[in-house]
């Protein structure tokens, strides 16, 4: 009596050439979108470290500008004139991660940057006297969006 097999109950010794053939085209086109992904993981690393470079060096200069005294920041301030035109406290034109400081004075109310001088003191001056008891500050890497601000006290 002769027994007929079905492929499928017969042991497989190996693998045919064709077989092969797919998995390794398989694995081919699986690599490259594979390779991609990793360039763009390498390429954040370094995104992520200018980045956080730049955040260090923004809050180190913030917290030096806030062991400043209150009136050497207040006539930065009246030098600059408004919240738009660079402090003598930034850093000099063409360093990297050049730091963009500017100072205005804030008095809270719907336009918190018109600070206005009754001239109480009589020296015709808006940043003296009286109203002159808060500083905007914000700090800004140059050619980023950014940046630090807060507000400083007598």
């Amino acid at each position: 009596m002769t027994h007929l097999t079905s492929p499928l109950q017969r042991s497989i010794k190996g693998f045919y050439y064709v077989e092969v053939l797919v998995t390794v085209l398989l694995i081919a086109v699986a690599l490259v979108p594979a390779m991609n992904a990793l360039q763009a993981g390498i390429r954040g690393g370094d995104i992520h470290q200018t980045l956080v470079t730049q955040q260090y060096h923004r809050v180190s200069k913030m917290e030096e500008l806030q062991s400043e005294p209150f009136n050497s920041l207040l006539a930065a301030a009246a030098a600059a004139g408004d919240k738009n035109t660079l402090s003598s406290y930034s850093d000099a034109p063409g360093m990297v991660n050049r730091r963009l400081v500017y100072l205005a004075l804030y008095d809270a109310d719907g336009d918190p940057f018109s600070v206005a001088d009754p001239n109480t003191d009589g020296d015709n001056n808006a940043y003296t006297g009286s109203t002159a008891n808060l500083i905007w500050l914000r700090v800004e890497t140059e050619g980023t969006p950014q940046g630090l601000e807060t507000l400083l006290s007598r």
